[in-house]
């Protein structure tokens, strides 16, 4: 007779939480039919090993998942740093992470915004391709050492000069650090999303990719239409107006 009390029951739920909380976190890239096979793997090696007790078979299934445990770490290691990253980063709040995380100076100031946003409205207008990135918790040390370093104040020429299609600069990521344009021409991980429309270009597949692996807000400006568009913590935001760009810096 199998004993199944109040425990048991909160054990499952939480064990069926997280792996639906990990699987909406692989779903943003191409490993999330892989993690289906894993899970039906797992429950035929329960059945065969735990309820039916096929002592031969349970042991070749037991022996399997000890190896690939290993493996799964090296396969899903983006997406176990993205799993951790967010839980890292939830709660603003919270204790811990304002005693371990460095304090630093979001961009949320009118005097900052506008610029930023002036920038993007005139660069809609004549369709000038732009993608900026704006830091916040996690660091974009590894992002902005790709580029060139600018370590500018955040100006409204300064940002449509570096995006003129004849800078050198045009066709990377500007990216914003503590009130301060920190690098441009930077290269940033591009998202495999395949829900991501296909007329939508190089631009805003980074814009994507960076909100998938950090907390930082993207914003584009497509050369090809000249729509305002943001992605933040993997979601994109299309064609926005100057006051919800304006909404959306303030509110992140």
């Amino acid at each position: 007779m199998i004993n199944f009390g109040f425990k048991d029951a909160i054990d499952i739920f939480l064990v069926a939480l997280l792996l639906y909380y990990f699987y909406k976190v692989m779903k943003r890239s191409s490993a999330a039919n892989i993690f289906s096979g894993i899970i039906v793997f797992l429950i035929v090696w329960i059945i065969f090993s735990q309820i039916l007790g096929l002592k031969l078979m349970g042991t070749m299934l037991n022996y399997i998942v000890n190896i690939g445990a290993l493996a799964l770490v090296v396969l899903f290691q983006e997406e176990i740093r993205r799993f951790l990253s967010t839980i890292g980063t939830s709660g603003r709040n919270h204790i811990l992470l304002r005693l371990f995380r460095p304090k630093k100076q979001d961009v949320t100031s009118h005097e900052d915004i506008i610029p930023i946003i002036m920038a993007c409205i005139n660069m809609s207008r004549e369709k000038i391709g732009a993608l900026i990135i704006i830091e916040h918790n996690i660091t974009l040390n590894e992002y902005i050492s790709s580029g060139d370093i600018i370590d500018a104040n955040i100006n409204q020429r300064l940002i449509e000069n570096i995006f003129f299609k004849n800078s050198p600069l045009h066709d990377g990521a500007m990216i914003i650090r503590n009130k301060r344009i920190a690098a441009a021409g930077c290269i940033l991980p591009v998202s495999h999303n395949t829900e991501i429309p296909k007329q939508l270009g190089l631009r805003h597949r980074s814009a994507l990719g960076i909100s998938e692996k950090t907390d930082a807000l993207a914003i584009v400006v497509s050369e090809e239409t000249g729509s305002i568009s943001a992605a933040y913590q993997s979601v994109l935001h299309h064609d926005l107006s100057a006051d919800q760009l304006e909404t959306l810096l303030v509110k992140v």
